[in-house]
């Protein structure tokens, strides 16, 4: 019997039981060359969303209203992707995946609605607590799963919510009982709803992955943010001189080369590291808001930080794990 390895490193006669020394030499090598192997892999997912942590510090720097910033992001992001996409000799399979396509559709008009509300919570209630709101989103998935996806509703997913629950209440909590500015938290929540229906929807491509999905994704997005600053404004848009040079690194930096390096390493990573280094964006972005932008929260607040994060990890670990 040969070793169902990598490649074959011994043979096994029929009498002897248990592993062989060479069996589990090779295990050994297969590892450490499996892991060496997902390295890059791993640096570019990291990278992608330290970008997308920067988003808000970006976008702070541009002096427009949340759907122009949007607009603008998309269109290049989409343009850049698309142009990857091609290069890379890659092709679209909307005829043989039509029902796959008419999910992603849906996902990307999710998307760009989700990242107006997320722009114009970052312009009312600041970085910090917009972002956190915004990841209120997989919990959302998290406890809506056993009706979507006939997923089992288990002790540490209900936990999971409460901690997150408790963790929103100490973030904005102060804010709601001084009536602070109740369009930015609604905005923020929103954004987190619109998460929720994106992740849902796409999550119903089972053959259209990778950077595929993320090109219509994303074009679809821009589309949908497209139509409703036509319909508001016709397309006029006056671009301050100063804020362009943000703007193209929002749209080509962020957006459109953040979404290569997430997308792209996806299939070589582990489900598991993909969902733990995955809150690495919201609390990247909570940290460069202090560091960059000087925005301040009490020490309730950063402990309600750690309760929305942590509670959403919590519940998305034990479903990755389930699964």
């Amino acid at each position: 019997m040969v070793c169902t390895r990598n490649r074959p490193c011994a043979i096994i006669t029929q009498e002897k039981t248990g592993d062989c020394e060479e069996d589990r030499v090779c295990t050994k090598l297969s590892k450490k060359e499996r892991t060496e192997r997902n390295a890059p892999a791993l640096i570019k997912y990291l990278c992608a969303l330290l970008l997308f942590g920067l988003n808000g510090i970006v976008a702070s720097h541009i002096a427009l209203n949340s759907y122009e910033i949007v607009f603008l992001r998309t269109l290049i992001g989409s343009i850049l992707l698309l142009c990857v996409f091609i290069a890379g000799k890659r092709r679209f399979h909307w005829k043989e995946h039509r029902r796959d396509y008419v999910f992603i559709a849906l996902s990307g008009i999710a998307m760009g609605t989700s990242w107006m509300f997320l722009y114009e919570a970052y312009q009312q209630i600041g970085v910090s607590y917009a972002s956190l709101l915004y990841y209120c989103g997989p919990v959302i998935v998290m406890i809506l799963s056993p009706l979507i996806f006939k997923e089992k509703l288990t002790v540490p997913k209900v936990a999971g919510f409460m901690i997150v629950l408790i963790g929103i209440l100490l973030v904005n909590g102060k804010r709601i009982d001084s009536k602070g500015n109740t369009w930015g938290l609604a905005c923020g929540a929103l954004s987190a709803v619109m998460y929720f229906f994106m992740v849902t929807l796409n999550k119903q491509s089972r053959s259209v992955t990778g950077m595929e999905n993320a090109v219509v994704q994303l074009t679809v997005s821009f589309l949908t943010v497209a139509i409703f600053v036509g319909a508001r404004q016709a397309f006029v848009i006056q671009v301050p001189a100063e804020a362009w040079p943000w703007i193209l690194v929002l749209g080509l930096v962020n957006t459109g080369i953040g979404c290569y390096l997430y997308f792209s390493p996806l299939s070589k990573l582990q489900v598991q590291t993909v969902a733990v280094c995955g809150y690495l964006e919201p609390l990247s972005a909570v940290i460069f808001a202090a560091l960059l932008l000087g925005e301040k929260m009490s020490v309730i607040q950063y402990v309600g930080a750690v309760c929305i994060i942590g509670g959403a990890m919590i519940g998305e670990l034990i479903r990755k794990k389930t699964q």
